[in-house]
């Protein structure tokens, strides 16, 4: 059979594949609200009799959380693992959505047709893309293009705390030649990317206290080391003039970008101008030396997310405060070792107080980077072909943000991850009216039958 004939079976059945994601959808399965405990539990259900309607030897597997979803079939060729999720964030503030979240409908836009609702793009909708290309395959050749392990998560949106210990606990199983994730986007919402690199994520929040209250600034203002102005001095001191990050040996396993990638990257004609423009900014403010696209894909960078001290509130209190306060966080790339790096920071902020100014931390985690080796047969066998689909050449590009389960996969399972997804960068994904293009699911499920005819 050829894959034309996989082609006109997803869209014959479309309809059928939309009203099957929409009862998906319908399932408010929000993992950080233990008050949705039984809709978590019931979503996993539902994935696990859906894979079971079409051959798949699916399973329900407990966790001390919410449950992860297994699926197997058999099949020639390489060995594949899809990860999704199915959970979902909270839907807050309800009054922001134009319908109920959990009531989701396929609306006319001015850019097309959108399935509107919460977890339409994160990531059911995306999830689903592969399902309904396992399902037409299956149903136009009687068996599966390879061999594939299905497994799907119910707690990445409230950190996944059971995932490493199920991934430890049943590595023999879970083991692949190659893992596939569908939780991220087409580049500037059109050309197709397979993402290799993941920047990893440090959160660090210092407190600083000089004296041992609140003083008057009339009576001991000079005289009385103020904490707010030590920590603005550390905070200014973090980047240079260039926006090179000054802490020692935060630089050490940064590699360069590939030639290749970056002649890749290029190509793609991102225009940085509109990029900041749309949040009404004009330059960028990262590594002078450095595109836009590698500032916010290849680079590390160090950023003050929050800063409190003093009187905050309305009007006017000439206080001179115990403490200040600052949060900051770092993405890091290639080899980076957030642990060191967090040594190095404390180290730093450390030897720049002065004499009765004392500081402490608190740790807000700390994943390394995902490096993708893109030497597997499989990447250069996807990009080949979804060109064909999208119209654009797709191109291996990098994330500014973190998919932890993917540097897991390297480190636990040892095993390579390809992420390729079909979001558009206007899905409002976390936030009140997320939606997914129809178009994005429906060339979604058209992409990974084109994909697993490729490399099986």
């Amino acid at each position: 059979m050829s894959l034309d004939a996989t082609l006109s079976r997803i869209d014959e059945d479309l309809p059928a594949a939309l009203d099957r994601l929409m009862a998906l959808l319908r399932i408010p399965s929000i993992s950080t609200d233990p008050a949705y405990k039984a809709d978590c539990d019931q979503a996993a259900d539902w994935l696990v009799a859906d894979l079971a309607s079409f051959g798949v030897k699916a399973q329900k597997r407990p966790t001390p959380g919410h449950p992860m979803v297994m699926g197997h079939v058999d099949g020639d060729g390489p060995h594949v693992l899809f990860y999704g999720h199915y959970d979902v964030q909270p839907v807050d503030p309800l009054n922001l959505w134009d319908r109920d979240p959990f009531d989701p409908a396929i609306e006319d836009t001015a850019k097309g047709k959108v399935i509107r609702g919460r977890g339409a793009s994160d990531d059911k909708g995306q999830l689903m893309t592969f399902v309904e290309a396992c399902r037409a395959w299956k149903e136009i050749h009687g068996s599966f293009p390879c061999k594939i392990t299905f497994f799907f998560e119910g707690e990445e949106e409230s950190g996944s705390p059971s995932l490493i210990p199920f991934l430890n606990e049943n590595a023999q199983e879970l083991k692949a030649d190659i893992a596939l994730i569908c939780d991220t986007g087409l580049f500037e919402s059109r050309v197709p990317a397979i993402m290799t690199q993941l920047r990893g994520l440090l959160g660090e929040e210092i407190t600083l206290t000089g004296p041992n209250k609140d003083l008057h600034s009339g009576m001991y203002g000079g005289a009385a080391m103020n904490p707010i102005r030590v920590l603005s001095k550390v905070l200014a001191n973090l980047h240079d003039d260039q926006g090179r990050i000054q802490v020692p040996g935060f630089y050490d396993g940064v590699p360069e970008l590939p030639p290749e990638i970056k002649a890749q990257w290029d190509g793609l004609g991102f225009d940085h101008g509109a990029f900041l423009g749309d949040v009404g900014l004009s330059h960028p403010a990262g590594e002078q030396d450095r595109s836009a696209l590698e500032m916010i894909w290849s680079r590390p960078t160090a950023e003050i997310n929050g800063i409190t001290g003093g009187y905050t509130g309305d009007g006017f209190k000439t206080v001179l405060p115990s403490k200040a306060s600052a949060k900051v966080s770092f993405r890091l790339v290639g080899q980076q070792d957030p642990h060191a790096i967090r040594e190095n920071f404390r180290a730093w902020v450390q030897a720049q107080l002065p004499e009765d100014v004392t500081a402490t931390f608190h740790a807000h985690g700390a994943s390394p980077a995902g490096q993708m080796t893109t030497t597997h047969p499989a990447f250069e066998q996807a990009r080949g072909v979804l060109g064909a689909e999208w119209g654009f050449d797709a191109a291996f590009t990098g994330c500014g943000g973190s998919i932890p389960v993917a540097g897991y996969f390297k480190s636990i399972l040892d095993m390579d991850t390809m992420l390729v997804g079909w979001a558009k960068d206007d899905d409002q994904i976390h936030s009140p009216n997320e939606k997914y293009d129809v178009e994005s699911f429906h060339k979604g499920i058209r992409s990974w039958a084109r994909i697993l005819d490729a490399i099986r």
